[in-house]
């Protein structure tokens, strides 16, 4: 199991100057018996308040992992975890969390690219929106059902519902 370099450069100070000799915990030369007293011991001399436990600590490392982009196969081995479990809990953590769903909404195809709408949105063939000549039709004739109000590009209208919902009135 590989050791976090920052971990080892303590563990190797620590043997350098004395502190630790034979066991990787120990206190007064004696390894630790028991890693829950011994944490519990530590929490209450560092003054920490609430439930900090061993746990804690996994669910920090597994937070942070996650942050800082580790493929999630490589942070559930390292953590003893199932991948599954490290995607359910710990997955919107990380950087590339919703990232395709972002992308493919964050960029408008190109002219010449075929339109992401559905075919009951698209004039036969052309590719081109019904949505807004329609809307736009509808306005000028005066015939809407209610109120719409036209907030952008293909698809990005909004009815007097959705804009009271929205709290924009």
């Amino acid at each position: 199991m590989p050791i976090p370099p920052r971990l080892l450069a303590h563990l190797r100070r620590w043997q350098a100057h004395g502190i630790v000799r034979d066991y990787f915990v120990e206190w007064n030369g004696q390894p630790v018996k028991s890693v829950k007293t011994a944490f519990a011991s530590a929490v209450r001399l560092a003054g920490l308040g609430g439930k900090v436990s061993p746990h804690t600590l996994r669910h920090t490392a597994a937070t942070w992992l996650m942050q800082a982009g580790v493929p999630k196969w490589e942070a559930a081995g390292f953590l003893g975890m199932t991948e599954n479990l490290i995607d359910r809990v710990y997955g919107h953590h990380h950087p590339d969390h919703l990232r395709n769903a972002a992308d493919a909404i964050g960029y408008r195809t190109k002219r010449h690219a075929k339109p992401l709408q559905p075919k009951a949105f698209q004039r036969a063939g052309s590719g081109e929106s019904l949505v807004i000549p329609l809307v736009e039709r509808q306005i000028s004739k005066g015939k809407s059902a209610q109120p719409i109000e036209m907030i952008g590009g293909p698809g990005r209208t909004r009815t007097c519902n959705q804009t009271v919902m929205s709290g924009r009135l």
